[in-house]
């Protein structure tokens, strides 16, 4: 593996920090970016409609703490809970798309 200093692109740097795309390590990594990316979406479109993670939270039958879990990308989210967040809570179309 190249060292630090000789990386020159982010899958390289990926690469070198968290394994080669699909091993074990590289995965756990990716599930995490992942979830980290859907806390911040949904903490954007929170603001946006200027409502509290408490106002969120209510609008769906959660905990204000549950929500910030989600936001700070420290919970699994089901796809029903992010139907919920995004159509209940914040009035936002949720589409998926596999590539």
């Amino acid at each position: 593996m190249a060292e630090n200093n000789d990386i020159t692109t982010v899958e390289e740097y990926f690469t070198e920090r968290y394994g080669e795309p699909g091993s074990p390590s590289r995965i756990e990594f990716e599930i995490k970016a992942k979830a980290f990316l859907i806390g911040e979406m949904i903490r954007e479109e929170r603001r946006l409609a200027k409502i509290t993670q408490e106002q969120l939270a209510d609008r769906i039958g959660a905990k204000k703490s549950f929500i910030s879990r989600i936001e700070n990308g420290q919970s699994d989210i089901q796809l029903s809970t992010l139907y919920r967040l995004l159509e209940l809570g914040l009035g936002k179309k949720l589409e998926l798309v596999v590539t």
